[in-house]
């Protein structure tokens, strides 16, 4: 490999970037394993951990554009993993739910993830990860 010029060495923002791509990588590759694209991740952890919602809900909690969220969906549900179904309140709009078979499949997928976390940082004993993971929300918190 090249060696990298200081100014980009010691520059917090390349870094990021550069952790940001191995860890953009690394997932791609555990959830494709998984055949799974990390959209159905995300909003299947939305709807465990918030519980049901819109679509839109979804779209925003995850950050997932709209025209995403629905294709994603109409796969989750031809799965089984969601259900959709007319909001009581407006029927214009779905509100989406975590089948029991999408909560087993996000229990797998936590673990696919989990694999990704070790690898991504490896090299860091505990302490310096919950230490890492703090500083970075703490950096995101303020911006």
């Amino acid at each position: 490999m090249d060696p990298v010029p200081e100014r980009l060495r010691t520059s917090p923002s390349w870094l990021v970037n550069q952790l940001s791509l191995r860890s953009r990588r690394l997932i791609a590759e555990e959830f494709g394993k998984a055949n799974t694209p990390g959209y159905h991740y995300r909003l299947l952890a939305a709807l465990a951990e918030f519980g049901p919602a819109s679509q839109a809900e979804l779209g925003r909690r995850t950050a997932i554009d709209r025209s995403d969220v629905v294709a994603a969906l109409n796969a989750l549900a031809d799965q089984g993993l969601v259900d959709r179904s007319p909001d009581p309140g407006d029927r214009r709009r779905n509100i989406v739910t975590i089948t029991p078979a999408g909560r087993r499949r996000l229990t797998e997928l936590d673990a696919v993830l989990a694999g990704v976390q070790d690898s991504l940082m490896r090299g860091l004993d505990p302490d310096e990860r919950r230490l890492f993971v703090r500083l970075l929300t703490k950096l995101l918190e303020n911006h």
